[in-house]
């Protein structure tokens, strides 16, 4: 199961570091592989902003 449209997970990357992002379905969020802040998705709409990300750096 996907979050998101494929097509968008494949281009989207993290506004800080522009690294990969993984999908974590159970709590509806994305991941950046390098910094490890998680982006959450509300009603399939990744929230892309660094002010509403968790952990990281």
């Amino acid at each position: 199961m996907s979050l998101i449209d494929p097509k968008l997970a494949e281009i989207l990357v993290c506004p800080v570091d522009k690294a990969d992002l993984t999908q974590d379905v159970e709590a509806s969020r994305l991941e950046c592989t390098e910094c490890g802040r998680r982006y959450p998705v509300r009603e399939g709409i990744p929230v892309m902003l660094v002010d509403e990300a968790e952990g990281g750096p």
